[in-house]
């Protein structure tokens, strides 16, 4: 069975958050809260790790991952921004978005989405997670808890772990999680367009999305 860390919400618990991160610089896959549903993830220099949670949610290997940044500096590495879009990004994180960008020669090619040249990134409005990426040398890539032929996203640690088993390392709770994915945003050509529409507001980009030239 995967381990259990409680991690508090508001004041995570630095020795536990330095145990998390351990276990991510040593390959492996854990589940954890973010600022919409629970999520797996692994460094983005963990190819195991990314094949295993490919693995676990029956995704192909077609299927574009994200990658969860500490903040926009840590964005740029791997994802092209112009000013227009850091602005707007700027504007909306973090929070519970993910924007689809021109990924840059950092993103290996088995994370994005090769016929678009795209990457996704977020940066979750979550203190824990926050936490962990402020001691990890990389990106994140992250995938919603959801596990196959299912419409929603595990919400229970405990019954994570039940369900899991040993296919993650482990497990932060981190309290009560959502069950809404992020927003999903395309900003590739500067002008946004809502891909899927989720627990983020997405009032503040159909304006600009309606008034773009067709």
């Amino acid at each position: 069975m995967s381990q259990i860390f409680k991690i508090h919400a508001e004041n995570p618990q630095v020795h536990l958050i330095r145990q998390a991160a351990v276990v991510l610089a040593k390959g492996g896959l854990i589940v954890y809260p973010t600022d919409s549903a629970y999520a797996l993830g692994c460094q983005i220099t963990n190819k195991e790790g990314i094949q295993r949670l490919r693995r676990l949610r029956e995704l192909d290997d077609s299927h574009a991952l994200t990658l969860l940044c500490r903040d926009l500096a840590e964005v740029a590495i791997y994802a092209h921004i112009e000013n227009a879009v850091f602005r707007l990004l700027k504007a909306n994180t973090p929070g519970p978005y993910t924007f689809l960008l021109p990924a840059t020669k950092e993103v290996p090619r088995h994370i994005m989405d090769t016929g678009r040249k795209t990457v996704g990134v977020r940066i979750p409005d979550n203190k824990i997670v926050h936490a962990l990426l402020e001691m990890l040398d990389h990106a994140l890539v992250s995938s919603t808890l959801m596990l196959p032929r299912s419409d929603l996203p595990l919400l229970e640690p405990e019954a994570m772990r039940d369900m899991l088993g040993k296919r993650v390392d482990l497990i932060i709770d981190g309290g009560p999680c959502g069950l809404e994915p992020s927003t999903v945003i395309e900003l590739v050509d500067s002008i946004p367009k809502i891909i899927r529409q989720g627990k983020g507001d997405v009032a503040p980009f159909q304006s600009m999305e309606a008034s773009a030239p067709s």
